[in-house]
């Protein structure tokens, strides 16, 4: 079956950085796009991120852009978020997310903190 486990997540000062990692299983994740979404406490989901199957530039919400850059690594069926100048509106909990087979997969989550 279909499982993602998000890694990385911790508590940053504001102007840090840190990388998320989702790892894969369970289908062909060389030929599926990738996402990565958040859920900051009180609000609703989010969309951040998303690469094509073969990777290359992403595409970003505007809030992020030009601070994170999403990867992927299709020999380790895995995907990565690399978070640069943190800022205490990026916490939330993270999420990677695939449609596959008509149906949306998501991860248990990792919480990212930016706090001083």
């Amino acid at each position: 079956q279909v499982q993602l486990v998000e890694s990385g997540g911790g508590l940053v000062q504001p102007g840090g950085s840190l990388r998320l990692s989702c790892a894969t299983s369970g289908f062909t994740f060389s030929t599926y796009a990738m996402s990565w979404y958040r859920q900051a406490p009180g609000k609703e989901r989010e969309w951040v991120a998303s690469v094509t199957s073969t990777g290359g530039s992403g595409i970003y919400t505007s809030s992020v852009k030009g601070r994170f850059t999403m990867s992927r690594d299709n020999a380790k069926n895995t995907v990565y978020l690399q978070m640069n100048s943190l800022k205490p509106e990026d916490t939330a909990v993270y999420f990677c997310r695939i449609l596959y087979a008509g149906h949306v997969y998501w991860g248990q989550g990792t919480q990212v903190t930016v706090s001083s």
